[in-house]
Formats: structure tokens, sequence, C-alpha cells
């Protein structure tokens, strides 16, 4: 099989479980920055770029991106190059699933979500990268209307639901913990793997037959 995936960097641990854990030795992952996020116009040529430069060297290609705040712009880019990705608007859905996201957002509209990947570089990400460990005094500005903090686990390391709980509470927000696993993530994964390995089958039963 001739397959890769172009996936966030912010996916790429969850990624790498799910490839060591279901003997995916063949499939490729190339990772953007996840920096990108805080510039997401970006997101749709940088994704065009990698696409076009994997072509040279892969009959299948799977974007591991939502849309992830680029307003529909990475769809486009998509359609045109004819590749898929993960549904959903962020990878808190595809995490959660779509109708556990919703009704999360229903149930409180002002929530603050962590992942896995959220939780492990909180303080670089977050309090350095908002600049809150040189003015504290902003973190009332950027969190003043969330009301709870929910932390949504892949696969936890040890004294993660207590730190998710410690970071919760340095913001005064209420904490809810829950277990997704990969959720859409692992289904999209899966299912693009099983595709390319029929699509490799099929090429490799052409070249034989031709010899």
């Amino acid at each position: 099989m001739s397959a890769v995936i172009i996936a966030c960097g912010a996916l790429a641990h969850e990624i790498a479980d799910l490839r060591r854990a279901n003997g995916w030795q063949h499939l490729d992952v190339q990772c953007l920055p996840p920096e990108l996020h805080n510039r997401p116009e970006k997101i749709p040529g940088e994704v065009r770029a990698a696409i076009r430069a994997a072509r040279a060297h892969y009959e299948s290609i799977f974007v591991a991106y939502a849309d992830c705040g680029t307003g529909g712009m990475l769809d486009k880019v998509l359609v045109e190059e004819g590749v898929e990705r993960i549904p959903g608007a962020h990878c808190y859905e595809f995490y959660a699933t779509g109708p556990v996201f919703v009704q999360l957002a229903d149930a409180e509209i002002g929530t603050f979500y962590l992942t896995d990947f959220l939780l492990r570089h909180y303080d670089r990400l977050v309090i350095q990268g908002l600049g809150l460990d040189r003015h504290p005094e902003l973190f009332s500005s950027y969190f003043g209307n969330y009301r709870k903090l929910v932390y949504l686990a892949q696969a936890p390391e040890a004294g993660a639901r207590e730190r998710g709980a410690a970071i919760a509470m340095s913001m005064g927000l209420q904490y809810e913990y829950r277990e997704t696993g990969y959720g859409q993530l692992g289904t999209s994964v899966t299912t693009f793997v099983s595709a390319a390995d029929r699509i490799g089958q099929r090429s490799l039963g052409e070249v034989t037959w031709a010899h």
C-alpha cells in the first residue's frame, strides 16, 4: 500500500497510537505544525502544498484535520484536490462525536475543552501562548465568559484526570471528565486504511497480471 495521512501536529500522538495498535506499519504520516491553529487562514494552503508534494510518492492520501476554523476554505481545497478529511468542525467534535458534542454545547455554551494534546501542552499553548505568564491580569479577558471545562480524554496518562481538574480550578470553572477514546478520528483513519489497502491490492494485481 502506498498511503499517507497528512495530519495536524496536534493529532500526531493519537495517530501514532492507532498506527501501532493496528499494525499499520505500511502507513506513513506527515504532520503539519500544530501552531497553524493560531493562524487557521494558513491551513488550506499548507495542506494543499503537502497534498501536491505527497502525490509524487503515494497513491492514497487522507487529511487528518477538521475544518479547524478555516471557514470552509479547507474543504474547498480538498474538493479541488480530490482528498477527504475527518468530518467535523474541530477535534472536540470528532473526538466526542457530533451528537455528543451538540449535547455538550447545548448544556453549556460557555465551555472550554481540553484534549490529551492540549492537556499535555497547556502551559506552552495557553499560559505562555496567550502571554498569561507575563500578564495574568488578562486571564479574565480571555476566559471571563466561560463557565465549564470539559476534558475529552483519548488515552489519558496517569494523573491526567486530576491535572484537568486542577486546570479547571485555576480557571474558576466547573469540571467534567469524559473518556471519548479516538472517536471519529479512529473511525475515519480505519476506513481510509481499509480503502487504501484495497487500492494497493488492485494495483499489485494489475502489475502481476501485466507481467
